[in-house]
């Protein structure tokens, strides 16, 4: 129990420290998207972690990556959640037409690979930061969906819920005050996990080229472009790689600590 534990603990005060880089880290440096130095410059007081290919600060590039990262990440979540927990309540408690509407729809949306759809959206639309966020969005919902439905079904039928039913009250005073609260753990726990997931796929979309448009850092951007120098100089390479895998560990280790927590075998 204390392994687990610890590492909720370490994935908490990590994603803390994250937090506070992407809110002050570009202001404590240079501008990320502007060369302020030589080219391939190593640490120094000066630049902390050196300077890229075109004499762009490093900390400051990954300052703002992390910045981007966790608005795509937050952002696209919140949205899938707002969505799914929508449809996922709808689908269950609804009239029976709408819910199969609704659960068709939703089981269609899981024969295309999320990435893939997430291309295809870019491609027939546009770049940028909203795009990706939209795209990316669009592609998470189907999933919460599925975790809510079955959720929400297990629920239904709970005696907190029977009884209020009978005493009259309507269906969105129930989900609102009976259901959804039971949901919040999981969600949440989920969320981390899923966030995680955002987030390798934000920096995917860059490293190829069709995410976030340069000169806005993100690490998926700078990982593809230190490919071209990453033998004489391995530090552009390793710097971005090595705070993606951190930041994706640290989500999954909070994660796995809400779900034990919420989990209802330990109450």
């Amino acid at each position: 129990m204390r392994r687990p534990r610890a590492l909720f603990l370490v994935g908490v005060a990590y994603l803390g420290l994250l937090m506070l880089l992407a809110l002050v880290g570009p202001q404590l440096r240079y501008d990320p998207t502007v060369k302020v130095g030589v080219p391939f410059l190593p640490s120094s007081a000066e630049f902390w972690l050196g300077t890229d290919e075109q004499g762009r600060d490093i900390f400051a590039r990954l300052a703002y990556g992390a910045r981007l990262s966790l608005t795509v990440g937050l952002s696209v979540q919140a949205i899938a959640i707002l969505v799914g927990v929508t449809v996922g309540v709808f689908g269950v408690l609804g009239p029976k037409w709408a819910r199969q509407l609704v659960l068709r729809v939703t089981d269609g949306m899981f024969a295309f690979p999320d990435i893939l759809l997430a291309i295809l959206i870019l491609g027939v639309w546009n770049l940028g930061l909203m795009p990706v966020i939209t795209a990316l969005a669009i592609t998470a919902w189907p999933a919460v969906v599925r975790l809510t439905v079955a959720q929400v079904s297990a629920l239904k039928d709970r005696e907190f819920v029977v009884a209020a039913r009978a005493l009259g009250a309507p269906t969105p005073y129930v989900v609102v005050k009976h259901i959804l609260p039971h949901l919040t753990g999981v969600l949440l726990a989920v969320s981390m996990v899923d966030v995680a997931g955002v987030i390798l796929a934000e920096s995917a979309l860059s490293f190829l080229g069709i995410g976030v448009q340069p000169p806005t850092p993100s690490w998926g951007g700078m990982i593809n472009a230190a490919r071209q120098d990453m033998n004489s100089h391995p530090s552009l390479l390793i710097w971005p790689c090595v705070i993606l895998s951190l930041t994706v560990f640290a989500l999954n280790f909070v994660g796995d600590g809400l779900r034990a927590m919420t989990d209802p075998k330990r109450r």
